[in-house]
């Protein structure tokens, strides 16, 4: 990477939820203001502004990271996917913010956004957790409004949902000889 002058403007380009963007930012812009003040994707949402919170929760190619504690220009040429993109479609929500919704996991949502980034990739890793797990990611996650627990029974909800989707899915597969 070349050495940026403070005082000068890049562009940084990247893949934002399947779509490639570009924007120009300055060396110290942060990956949160980036994506909310350049792109106009506001679902990230800033809170400390010191990586405790999680509000500001997004993947970058495939690890989740803290977008208050990123530069914009460290993720030139990444992959990066916000809330915005965890959705199939726009008229549809992920098994995962429906069980927020049955669930009423929110209040201000203000936390929302970084707690479902986080939920979305633990369940992926840990198809089967258990409420003392769920509980442990979400101590990375402050929430003022819920007081946790119908956030706990909503990510339980949304683990057995698609667990019972992917048994669904091997068996519908045709076995191979």
């Amino acid at each position: 990477m070349p050495r940026l002058s403070a005082d000068q403007r890049h562009t940084v380009a990247f893949t934002l939820n399947g779509l490639p963007v570009d924007g120009v930012a300055e060396p110290r812009m942060l990956l949160s203001d980036f994506l909310r003040q350049t792109l106009g994707a506001t679902g990230t949402h800033v809170g400390c502004e010191h990586g405790v919170c999680g509000a500001c929760t997004v993947e970058v190619d495939g690890m989740l990271a803290r977008s208050c504690l990123t530069l914009a220009v460290q993720v030139d040429g990444a992959s990066i996917r916000t809330v915005e993109g965890l959705a199939p479609a726009p008229d549809r929500l992920s098994v995962l913010q429906a069980a927020f919704r049955r669930h009423h996991a929110l209040q201000c949502g203000f936390c929302t956004a970084g707690i479902l980034m986080s939920l979305d990739a633990f369940l992926k890793a840990n198809p089967e957790p258990d409420e003392a797990q769920v509980r442990d990611l979400l101590s990375g996650h402050l929430c003022r409004c819920t007081g946790y627990t119908p956030i706990v029974r909503a990510a339980l909800e949304a683990a057995a949902e698609l667990s019972a989707q992917d048994t669904a899915a091997c068996q519908e597969e045709p076995a191979h000889a």
